[in-house]
């Protein structure tokens, strides 16, 4: 039986989530829901709790899911822990709170990782006037096109498995893995129906978010933000994935939080991304509000694991699932993606669930004591 920590629909989570306020209120009385509805699905939403320091504000401790829709529903169970064991321990007079309940809700409703558009939102934080550069800045996304977006309705799973692996095994021998793993993750700009596709103007959604990081920063000296995102890293570990504008090292966070597993997003440690958000919020702190001091992080819990093998299906995954959004699938091979799928970014193992609370239970724990919030 999965957790009940872990929602089952996102009308589930959203509820939830509006009930949560109340806890919210009890310490911040000021504390109010607010929320975006998309302009195309105005039945969706981006919403999020705000509260003010009630004295003196100091810290501003911010907590933000699914960037990657259905990633939002592992972290709504996160954003739940955190209001029902840590909320209670921290200081009203001197903290303020931003919540996010789900930044990518049309994602979150369907299960799917993208946008309504097809564009992955953390390939999305960029400047207007960088999206036409951005077109440039994977060139190995084409050399591996055909691995990576085959076309065509998928009537057998086995079969068409069985073509893309053959594909992928050519691709591997020429032009090599080096250029498969440059080819993923980094983002790309010029595929507007392919995966990892960042978009060619700043989408709705992270726009809002925009907004809200500057109005959250105002007034306050210490910055801490959370995302929650799931899917890479060692199975069942979650990974504390630092900013590759960080000055601080992985070393330095594992032994000031307590917690052993902790990265930077860089090669060699994890990936890098064209486009990230936390980037965003690192560059913009610095540009806009130097006076303040700001630690913004990713909470990735592992899903299929960090091998070789594990690195493909979660590839494979991916890729039919985009090929059959587009192209169509029979039923029985879209049944076969969709647990795949979800299985790469929301398992249902309810030992996985378990270890994912206890896990994020000890990192927000060090997290929040090694900033002072405690």
């Amino acid at each position: 039986m999965s957790s009940p920590w872990f929602p089952k629909t996102y009308a589930e989570s959203r509820q939830r989530f509006h009930e949560d306020l109340a806890a919210v209120r009890a310490r911040w009385p000021e504390a109010r829901l607010e929320r975006h509805p998309l302009r195309e699905h105005p039945d969706l939403a981006i919403e999020w709790i705000w509260a003010e320091a009630t004295q003196t504000p100091r810290h501003r401790l911010i907590l933000t899911t699914g960037e990657h829709g259905i990633e939002g529903y592992v972290g709504a169970a996160m954003l739940h822990l955190f209001v029902e064991e840590f909320l209670p321990h921290l200081d009203p007079a001197k903290t303020g709170l931003l919540l996010v309940h789900v930044i990518n809700p049309w994602g979150m409703a369907h299960r799917l990782r993208v946008n309504a558009h097809n564009v992955d939102l953390n390939r999305n934080f960029l400047d207007p006037q960088a999206f036409a550069a951005a077109r440039e800045v994977n060139p190995a996304y084409e050399q591996m096109f055909n691995v990576l977006n085959p076309t065509g309705a998928i009537s057998s799973y086995g079969w068409e498995n069985a073509r893309w692996a053959w594909t992928l095994s050519r691709a591997l021998l020429s032009p090599g893995i080096e250029a498969l793993k440059a080819a993923t993750l980094l983002g790309q700009y010029r595929f507007p129906k392919g995966i990892y596709y960042g978009g060619d103007h700043q989408q709705e959604e992270v726009q809002t978010m925009m907004m809200l990081y500057r109005r959250a920063w105002e007034g306050y000296a210490q910055i801490v933000h959370l995302d929650m995102h799931t899917g890479y890293g060692p199975r069942g570990q979650m990974t504390i994935v630092n900013s590759m504008y960080e000055d601080r090292p992985p070393l330095f966070f594992k032994k000031f939080f307590g917690y052993p597993h902790v990265v930077a997003s860089e090669p060699g440690e994890f990936y890098t991304i064209h486009g990230d958000m936390i980037d965003w919020v690192y560059n913009a702190v610095a540009q806009e509000a130097p006076q303040s001091r700001v630690y913004s992080t990713t909470f990735e819990f592992g899903t299929l694991g960090d091998d070789t093998l594990a690195l493909l299906r979660s590839l494979r995954a991916l890729v039919f699932e985009n090929r059959a959004f587009w192209y169509g699938a029979s039923e029985a091979a879209r049944q076969k993606i969709a647990t795949e799928f979800t299985a790469l970014f929301y398992p249902q193992d309810p030992a996985w669930q378990r270890q994912a609370v206890a896990q994020a239970r000890q990192a927000f724990e060090g997290v929040l004591r090694a900033f002072g919030f405690f």
